[in-house]
């Protein structure tokens, strides 16, 4: 893949199995976080760059779809073998897009990306539905789990290669073809993964088309995908949701969250501390699970954010992609760092900022990681998705006033647990209102099992079988015996 040095060339397209530069004749910027300077720039395909794409994909789709599961688990195989041969490759690309620590990446991302390939490849050989049988007489009836055929998918800037493999991974499995849009800002790891793609699959199976909001919005209106799938904010989850009801197309939405971490008094704090500064402040608090909201028992309140203040200021420290001993990187844009500026501004007077707060020196998008102690739940601060290295610290008295606060915002994707009480631990997992609940620990992620929300968080699941199972449509074959 050519990756851009100056200003001056820009990206492509890729299409049918190439690179293929757009008719659109705008461009943007990629604008490196870390020092604001331009290092290339995309193009802004417009409805004839997504026509060509969504022709692509229907025209690979027959041939993709008749494929058999074991033809496509190899394929898959054959693409995680070459990413993890390339893994410092994609690794210097997503840190040139997104800012972040260079030296953990491989570890950090691109072997979950890899492992995850390797999961659905396994998946694309283990169809689930009735046996056959008859179940009225005279007749045999069967369940056809088949590929719903072209896949729609827009992925986000926080994580662009783990969240486009979650995406194509199992909709290849499946046996659907892609067109997908990377977010604006950060499209070289999906690019150098549709280049690789291409290598083991038959031409257009796997389309990039690059863009802006407006391009994601033409192609989710194209009335050839019979799905969209989307990871991205409550608003434009949205807005994809309204686009896909007037063409009646399945729905796939990953949207925002607000995770609470609830500590009880009898948890183990020092692991509680440790845990909840990682998964604050890990990738800027750029993560839709991200623990944006300690909720603690007031009688370890004022001890618990001593700790996290301390291993906050210890730990949890940002700078450039090649700076040594730092957690995070920089936010992603300018719009980033003034959404998160804004929430901060407008703390109100009972609100006090135990740590951070700041933005970090002059150049690039840095920003401190910060505590807020005294919010009362209806502050912006508690029910907004601030999308940054923020925590917010609330106390309570009894588990039931814990659970109103955890549950009382309107996102419901991940929330943590802490306690040595297995009871409550167990309580509490049936009773948190979200998609994912950690015990006494937050973050991990695993291929094997389910990722999705409720409420304003979205539906549909990425990962394990289930997110296999979502693009596949059921079919009932009937046949008379007699």
């Amino acid at each position: 893949m050519h990756t851009p040095s100056t200003t001056t060339e820009p990206l492509h397209n890729f299409l049918g199995g190439r690179a293929v530069p757009a008719h659109g004749r705008g461009r943007l910027p990629l604008i490196d976080p870390a020092t604001e300077e331009p290092y290339g720039e995309i193009p802004l395909s417009d409805a004839a760059d997504v026509d060509a794409a969504v022709a692509a994909a229907a025209a690979a789709f027959p041939e993709w779809r008749d494929t058999t599961p074991a033809q496509r688990q190899l394929a898959l195989f054959r693409i995680a073998d070459e990413m993890a041969e390339r893994a410092e490759e994609f690794a210097d690309l997503e840190s040139r897009d997104t800012g972040k620590p260079r030296a953990t990446l491989v570890a950090d991302e691109i072997e979950q990306s890899i492992d995850q390939l390797r999961f659905f490849a396994g998946a694309a050989r283990s169809l689930e539905g009735r046996a056959a049988a008859e179940y009225v007489a005279g007749h045999t009836s069967f369940v056809r789990r088949e590929p719903i055929g072209v896949i729609a998918q827009v992925t986000p800037w926080n994580y662009p290669l783990n969240m486009a493999v979650w995406k194509i991974a199992p909709a290849l499995a499946a046996g659907n073809t892609v067109v997908l849009k990377p977010a604006e800002a950060t499209p070289l790891t999906t690019l150098l993964l549709a280049e690789i793609v291409a290598r083991h699959t038959p031409p257009g199976v796997f389309n990039v088309v690059l863009g802006d909001r407006d391009t994601g919005a033409a192609l989710i209106a194209h009335p050839v995908p019979q799905m969209v799938a989307i990871t991205g904010s409550v608003r434009a989850g949205m807005a994809v949701a309204r686009s896909a009801a007037d063409d009646v197309k399945r729905v796939h939405l990953e949207l925002g969250g607000k995770a609470p971490a609830l500590v009880f008094a009898d948890a183990a704090l020092d692991r509680a501390v440790e845990g909840i500064v990682a998964g604050a402040f890990f990738n800027a608090g750029q993560d839709c699970t991200a623990a944006t909201r300690l909720l603690v028992h007031a009688s370890k309140h004022d001890e618990l954010v001593a700790a996290l203040v301390a291993r906050a200021r210890t730990h949890a420290r940002t700078g450039g992609p090649h700076d040594r001993g730092v957690l995070y990187g920089p936010l992603s844009s300018a719009a980033q760092l003034a959404q998160v500026q804004g929430f901060i501004d407008r703390l109100p007077a009972h609100a006090t900022v135990a740590t951070g707060g700041r933005r970090q020196g002059d150049r690039g998008y840095f920003w401190e990681a910060t505590i807020v102690t005294g919010v009362r739940q209806d502050d912006e601060v508690v029910q907004g998705e601030i999308f940054g290295p923020v925590l917010t610290v609330q106390s309570f008295e009894t588990e039931e006033e814990a659970l109103a606060l955890a549950n009382g915002v309107p996102y419901a994707l991940a929330a943590s647990v802490w306690t040595t009480d297995h009871a409550r631990a167990m309580r509490f997992s049936r009773d948190l209102d979200f998609g994912c609940v950690w015990i006494n620990t937050h973050l991990p992620f695993v291929s094997d099992m389910p990722h999705g929300g409720f409420k304003h968080s979205g539906y549909g699941k990425d990962l394990s079988q289930y997110g296999f199972d979502d693009y596949t449509r059921l079919k009932h074959v009937m046949s008379a015996i007699d």
